[in-house]
């Protein structure tokens, strides 16, 4: 039969068996045709679908034309026509100066300051893609342009402040200048990374000795600091009280001042009113301004009486005769009645 088989197909003729065998391969055919065809289907299915995260932009591509797509959610696209390529939004960051895994300085950290002191600085930047088209198509590698910008802009800034101001109290400063000139610089640049923020993670000088020399430095400003306060603890309670003397002060003098202008214009209006008096009658008034002084000064006269020997003397105070008088109606009566006598017999 084998022989058979041979001699008809060299003559042109097939067998009944070798016509069956050529139908079983047509079967064959058609059903991996139309499994390539489901699969083709399935490829087509997938590819013309694309899905995008909370954290995510699309850029999507049609003959060359970029768009920017988003919406989170599922999205659709024309197979082998359209392409898509998708961009993290949220924050990211590198540092500058140090390795993050080893925690190690680096040669970036190395600066000057203006007064050309030498000190490693530390950073840390955050930063996210605001425009997902053009951190695609406007540079090759948008976070190493961003990179280069920052340490340009860091060694600028850093060198116009003195080394004390970068090593204790001029670090917001520092930061804040950074930061705007590194959003300038990416506004020019447009590469669609957006600065979120830039931070100072340590700064110190190069050697040991000179960081204990910063550090001793830096107690003695602590150590000023610490007793300006004291000073001013001690002023602000000092000065209410000397305040309050002070306008206590015031408070008499201006009373004093008052009283003395009133007692200057009671008696200027006193002096007006006796000499208007005086002209009136001179001599009349001259002999009342005498009593009325010599009652004024004769209480405190003490006389003294010298004895006609010379030898002793005897003090009479003139008040005490005054008040023995006052006190004493008989004499006074007595001094009257002598009066009135003496009146009757010189009458």
């Amino acid at each position: 039969m084998t022989n058979d088989s041979f001699r008809n197909r060299q003559n042109g003729f097939e067998t009944m068996d070798g016509g069956s065998k050529g139908k079983n391969n047509g079967g064959i055919g058609k059903i991996i045709g139309i499994v390539a065809t489901v699969l083709i289907l399935a490829i087509l299915a997938l590819s013309s679908t694309y899905q995008i995260r909370e954290q995510e932009q699309a850029v999507l591509i049609t003959l060359g034309k970029a768009q920017a797509v988003t919406d989170p959610g599922l999205h659709f696209k024309i197979p082998f026509i359209q392409q898509v390529k998708k961009v993290n939004t949220t924050i990211q960051g590198f540092a500058l100066g140090y390795n993050v895994e080893s925690n190690e300085g680096t040669d970036e950290s190395m600066m000057i300051t203006s007064d050309y002191n030498f000190v490693n600085v530390d950073f840390f930047v955050e930063y996210r893609y605001s425009d997902p088209v053009k951190a695609i198509y406007a540079s090759k590698d948008p976070v190493s342009i961003l990179r280069n910008i920052s340490q340009s802009c860091i060694r600028t800034v850093i060198g116009s402040y003195p080394v004390d101001d970068v090593l204790t109290t001029g670090k917001n400063e520092i930061q804040a200048a950074i930061k705007e000139m590194i959003i300038s610089r990416l506004e020019e640049q447009d590469i669609g990374v957006q600065l979120v923020n830039i931070t100072i993670q340590d700064s110190e000088p190069p050697t040991t000795e000179v960081m204990q020399a910063f550090k001793a430095v830096e107690t003695a400003k602590q150590g000023k600091e610490t007793a300006l306060n004291n000073a001013n603890k001690y002023r602000n309670e000092q000065l209410p009280t000397a305040q309050a003397k002070a306008d206590g002060i015031i408070k008499d003098a201006e009373a004093q001042k008052t009283e003395r202008i009133n007692e200057a214009t009671a008696q200027v209006a006193r002096f007006n009113a006796m000499y208007q008096e005086y002209i009136k009658n001179p001599a009349v008034t001259k002999q009342r301004m005498f009593f009325e002084t010599m009652e004024e000064v004769l209480p405190d006269l003490k006389v003294i009486i010298e004895s006609p020997s010379g030898e002793m003397q005897t003090f009479y105070p003139v008040e005490s005769f005054v008040s023995v008088e006052e006190n004493t109606p008989s004499k006074n009566n007595a001094s009257n009645n002598v009066n009135d006598s003496t009146t009757d017999t010189t009458n």
